[in-house]
Order: structure tokens, then C-alpha cells, then sequence
């Protein structure tokens, strides 16, 4: 970080003349007292976040739709370079000027157009945070179930048991804690949690190829799928799956000591700990079919046939695991998003308590039912709306504006990012322009539609969903801004 560029984004001047009605103590730029994140701390976070129930069924997902090991693993790390791309670029904005995703995005989006962005980026943290709150309810059902409480599963797939949803109820309440105790204590939760979470992995992987031979384990025929694994929608849903957090990282990168902190400590904490975590998820399903006769897509599915003691430890693992993702990567983010809305009225914490509490209105039991529908339905469709998103974020910063931003006007009305009414046209006509041609393809692919009534162009477009929406609003930003 260069002092010119940290001197001018302190929090004082911009605090000097912001309208109340666009900052609060929470969205103002952070000071240099708050900025002490070193790369060990981003690459902590990233492994806390990248270890976790979702990822691990990221994995298994893809060989269940009929891709090799060696091609979801590729696939897996090739799609996490790509998304490390725009992670970075994105997150210089925070040791740079110490704003928050929601403020950056006014700069584009406008002072008042900026809650578009915002909402939608919440809104899919608010389904994650359901998924892991799923997630750790399963894991919880189980632990309870090896004490002996002999609670009931769900009848069918796509249900859930009343004590899977007081479970689920359960785990969703201990969010609350960290949500009222803010980021500093999601940054020390990180650091505990990691090496344990590592560790356990470790754990399951030694196991498991001790209970089977390797050349067994990974010599077992892909899975035959109609039409062949769809590679490139898939590649979409992967790169889908991080930019969320590609979106809103200056969130935490605002905290950083210098860009070469978070730089480093995001390269160290994501590619490769993505890559190598899947293989659990590879390890762990194909032990599953071998050993017990079913392919097992969720850990605790395998772990409770594991035995009392292997099933507790790595249930309790899970537990934490899912903690650790869904406070830093589903809470931190809706809590700006929502605040951004109304910031005289809503805090970070009160963001985060509004997250939680549309979280619960998710059902995302049905969402999981198949492998399929986690893959491409969710991880490619809100791939696609963050894709236009980060097209004209980073348009607009690098070749637009040549990184340089006028904080104090990203806090007033009338200044230079008020464009019509607190709303830039251009960026939403470019957002949509990215979104709506893939739209006939999802809606196909999710099966609200027939697919035969989708011409084929229409759905090879949301196979490419990220990419396209990408360099489509960004284009068009991009050209307009110039004529501009």
C-alpha cells in the first residue's frame, strides 16, 4: 500500500461530509489502526472457508455426473486460478482505499444504484448460509444419533425430518454470536480452526486408504451419464462457486497491511488448498461405494458408517468446518449488503441479522437432492449474475477510473457518483446485457422449462454463464464509459 493512496481513505475526511443516508461507522473507510491483516490471516481465512461440507461435495458431485478423478480435480483447480484472477484485482480496492464491496460499487453502479449489486450479492449469501446451516444440521442429527438419541432421517430426498429441522434451527442460532461480535472474531475463529480442519482431513484420507488400496480407489470407472460429463458447464458452476466472495473481498482485504498481503495470502490459501480438499471429496466418495456398497455425495453420509468414534470426531469437524465458511463467507458480506440499503437505519449487525433470518426461508434440502442441481442450477446460475457484476466493477476501476476513486463522493449525494438520480443507467443496461441471454438456459437446465423449446445457441450460452455475462457487461460499460 502506497501512503499516498492510504492517506486519503483514513475514514476522517469522508467522514467529514458523508450523507447519513449513505455511510455509517460500519461502511466508512477503514483506519490504519484496523488494518493488521497479514498474509497468514487471508490464507487462514481461505483455508477455514475452502474446508468445508460444500466443497468436499463440489467433488463428489462431479464424478457422480460422470467426470474422472483426474478431470474434477483438473477442473477444480483450473476453475480457482480463474476466479483468483478477478479475486485479486478486486481486493487491491481494499488496502487501497478501505471500503467495503457495497461502497465500491457505487463508483459504477451509482451512490443509490449500488443496492442492486448489494442485494443481489446478499441474497446468494443468504442461500449459502442456508446450505451450511443444512449442512451442519446433518452433521449435528448424526453426532446426536451416535450418543444414542436415536433421532428419525426424512422419509424422501427432498425432505427433511422434524428433528433435522430443530437441528437445523440449532446450528443456525450459533451464528448469532460471531454476527454480534463482528469481523475481528470471524478472523480469530480462522486461525484456530484451520490446522485443526487440515488435520482432520488428513485424518479421513489416511484412513480410508488404509481401509482400501489405492489402486482400488482410484482405478474405479466413471460414472456413465446420458450425453457424456458436461464439461464446460461445469467449469462455469466452479468458477461460480468463489464469486461470491470474488465480489465482495474488499470486505476483508480492507483490513490488510499492505496489496501484498492479501495477494499473497489469497494465492497461498486458494488454489491449490481448493484442489487438494476436493480430493477428499474424490477419496470419500469413491471409498463410500467400495466400502459400503452406495456413493455417498455428503461426509456424514459416509462418516456414520464409519464407526462411533471415527463418525463423532469427523462429525464434530464437520460442525466446525461449516462455522468457519458460513461466518466468514455467508455473514460478512450480507452484513455490508444489507446495511448498504439503509445505513442510517441498519448496522452490521443488523445485516447480518437479516441474512440469517431470510436463511431460514431457503429450503435447501431440495436444492441438494441431486448432484446436478448443486452443480449447474445454483453454482451456474448466481455464477451468471455475479459475472455481470464483476464485468463492469472491474471496467470500471481499472480501465475506467485507472484505479483512483474520490472517497469522500462515494458518501454525498449530488458528487461525482450520482449520476442520474444516485443511479447509472449504463451499468445496469450492461448488467442485464450480460444476464438475460443465458436466462432461457437456465431456466431449461433448472427444468422450469422444457429444454426442446430452447434453441441450442441459448443453452451452450448459460454453459459459458460466468464468462459471457462477464464480458458482455463489461464491454458494454466499457464502450459507453468512453463516449461518456
Amino acid at each position: 500500500m502506497n501512503s499516498s493512496s492510504g492517506t486519503a481513505s483514513m475514514g476522517v475526511p469522508a467522514s467529514a461530509s458523508s450523507d447519513q443516508t449513505l455511510a455509517n461507522e460500519d461502511l466508512l473507510p477503514t483506519t490504519a489502526a484496523q488494518r493488521h491483516w497479514g498474509w497468514k490471516d487471508f490464507a487462514a481465512l481461505w483455508v477455514g472457508m475452502v474446508v468445508c461440507v460444500p466443497t468436499y461435495t463440489m467433488a463428489s458431485s462431479m464424478l457422480d455426473q460422470g467426470f474422472s478423478w483426474q478431470m474434477a480435480v483438473w477442473l477444480v483447480f483450473v476453475a480457482n486460478c480463474i476466479v483468483l484472477v478477478p479475486m485479486l484485482l478486486i481486493g487491491r480496492v481494499g488496502p487501497k482505499h478501505g471500503i467495503p464491496f457495497p461502497v465500491l460499487a457505487r463508483a459504477s453502479f451509482g451512490v443509490k444504484g449500488a443496492n442492486l449489486p448489494a442485494v443481489l450479492r446478499g441474497l446468494v449469501a443468504c442461500g449459502w448460509f442456508s446450505i451450511n446451516c443444512y449442512f451442519g444440521a446433518l452433521a449435528l442429527h448424526g453426532f446426536l444419533n451416535i450418543l444414542g438419541m436415536g433421532l428419525a432421517g426424512p422419509a424422501q430426498g427432498e425432505t427433511i425430518s422434524t428433528s433435522q429441522f430443530v437441528c437445523f434451527l440449532a446450528f443456525w442460532a450459533v451464528h448469532i454470536w460471531f454476527i454480534w461480535k463482528g469481523p475481528e472474531s470471524i478472523r480469530k475463529l480462522e486461525v484456530i480452526a484451520a490446522p485443526l480442519m487440515i488435520a482432520a482431513s488428513v485424518l479421513l484420507v489416511v484412513v480410508l486408504m488404509v481401509k482400501v488400496p489405492s489402486g482400488q480407489l482410484f482405478n474405479l470407472p466413471a460414472k456413465v451419464v446420458e450425453g457424456g460429463p458436461k464439461t464446460w458447464a461445469a467449469l462455469t458452476g466452479l468458477v461460480g462457486f468463489w464469486a461470491t466472495l470474488a465480489l465482495n473481498i474488499p470486505d476483508f482485504t480492507r483490513f490488510a497491511k499492505s496489496q501484498k498481503d492479501q495477494v499473497l495470502g489469497q494465492a497461498v490459501g486458494l488454489p491449490i488448498p481448493m484442489a487438494l480438499f476436493s480430493m477428499v471429496g474424490v477419496i470419500g466418495f469413491s471409498a463410500s461405494a467400495i466400502l459400503y456398497g452406495k456413493a455417498q455425495l455428503f461426509p456424514d453420509g459416509l462418516l456414520t458408517q464409519m464407526g462411533s468414534v471415527a463418525s463423532g470426531l469427523g462429525l464434530l469437524v464437520i460442525l466446525l468446518a461449516n462455522l468457519t465458511t458460513n461466518v466468514a463467507a455467508n455473514l460478512v458480506s450480507p452484513s455490508y449488503d444489507f446495511s448498504q440499503c439503509a445505513p442510517s437505519k441498519v448496522s452490521f449487525r443488523m445485516g447480518g441479522l437479516i441474512a440469517a433470518l431470510i436463511g431460514l426461508v431457503f429450503m435447501p434440502w431440495k436444492l441438494l437432492a441431486t448432484s446436478g442441481g448443486y452443480l449447474f442450477t445454483w453454482l451456474g446460475g448466481y455464477g451468471t449474475l455475479l459475472g455481470a457484476i464483476a464485468g463492469v466493477l472491474l471496467v470500471d476501476y481499472y480501465l475506467v477510473r485507472k484505479t483512483e476513486l474520490k472517497v469522500n463522493d462515494l458518501y454525498r449525494r449530488g458528487g461525482e457518483y450520482e449520476y442520474s438520480n444516485g443511479w447509472n443507467v449504463h451499468a445496469l443496461v450492461g448488467f442485464f446485457l450480460g444476464v438475460l441471454p443465458c436466462l432461457p438456459g437456465y431456466l431449461a437446465v433448472s427444468g422450469v422449462i422444457d429444454k426442446a423449446s430452447v434453441p441450442g445457441l441459448l443453452l451452450g450460452l448459460f454453459d459459458f454463464g460466468w464468462f459471457f455475462s462477464l464480458a458482455v457487461s463489461g464491454t458494454y460499460y466499457y464502450l459507453t464509459a468512453k463516449k461518456r
